[in-house]
């Protein structure tokens, strides 16, 4: 056996202040790792349960299942740059936003599933059987944005007319962009898919968004004095995938199956699809003041 090996494993669990042996001792009885333990290939293979018999229902959670995982590792990249406390160079930075680019890449081609793989007239059966279930319910997206960006650059034009000068927390939340989906400002009327979303969820978007206050990727970024025109570029690259590219893309599949025929069928959340899926309507973006003028993120 590698002596030095067997010595760097006694170091390790006596900084830890463990004895050695009691884990050496461990390794006789372990049995070897086997992948489809290791990866959970049982348990992910079982988390499928249509609710109706139509066989693209099983398409239907499985590719959105795909996007959630996409999203946690989404989360994991970001996560990394809203801790960090070092800014001797912008290499990690550059590569944590490569990977959310790439990931982002997986969204949007990712979407075929959804625009070529269910048939028309069973998606339009089995999908009343989920209401009032909606992808607007993805509380990874809310993650996702909210350590991305300030909390004011989650509200869009006519909401910040509602806005005081300085808001509150609350009042901020109150006026985020995805409440329009869910929240009749004229009737004062809230649908089930937003109340139990928010009953679930809001305080923990709250408890996020004061965390990450001055330390979202956003305000990470500005803490470079003069970043590369390089950086710059991923910023935007990546802002205008997320926020325009990949929202185009939910939008078309959407009016493929929604808007057959100039008959506008609703959401099963109950959300004006039209309006909250398109990015020239909400004008989303992560780093606004990347963009110049009408330049900003070519929202058609």
């Amino acid at each position: 056996m590698n002596k030095e090996l067997l010595k760097q494993l006694e170091d390790k669990y006596e900084a830890l202040g463990e004895n050695p042996d009691n884990y050496l001792k461990g390794l006789l009885h372990a049995k070897p790792l086997n992948y489809w333990d290791y990866i959970e290939v049982d348990t992910l293979l079982a988390l499928q349960k249509p609710k109706t018999n139509f066989k693209d229902e099983t398409v239907f959670i499985v590719y959105h299942q795909i996007t959630e995982l996409t999203l946690k590792l989404m989360i994991h990249e970001v996560k990394q740059i809203v801790d960090i406390t070092n800014f001797n160079s912008e290499t990690f930075f550059a590569e944590k936003l490569k990977r959310l680019i790439r990931y982002t890449d997986m969204l949007i081609t990712s979407f075929e599933v959804m625009t070529e793989g269910l048939d028309y007239e069973d998606y339009n059966k089995f999908r009343m059987s989920l209401t009032p279930a909606s992808g607007f319910q993805s509380a990874q997206f809310r993650y996702l944005e909210l350590m991305c960006t300030p909390t004011l650059n989650l509200i869009n034009e006519e909401g910040k007319k509602r806005l005081p000068e300085a808001p509150s927390l609350d009042e901020i939340f109150q006026n985020i962009y995805w409440r329009d989906a869910g929240y009749n400002r004229e009737t004062g009327k809230t649908s089930h898919t937003l109340k139990a979303f928010e009953e679930k969820y809001l305080q923990i978007f709250k408890k996020l968004a004061s965390s990450t206050k001055g330390s979202t990727l956003w305000e990470q970024f500005q803490k470079f004095e003069n970043p590369s025109e390089n950086l710059v570029y991923r910023m935007k690259d990546f802002d205008h995938r997320y926020n325009v590219n990949w929202s185009k893309t939910h939008l078309k599949t959407a009016a493929k199956y929604l808007d057959k025929k100039g008959e506008t069928k609703e959401a099963t959340g109950g959300s004006p699809w039209k309006k909250y899926l398109n990015p020239k309507y909400q004008q989303r973006s992560f780093f606004p003041k990347l963009w110049k003028d009408k330049e900003i993120l070519e929202w058609v």
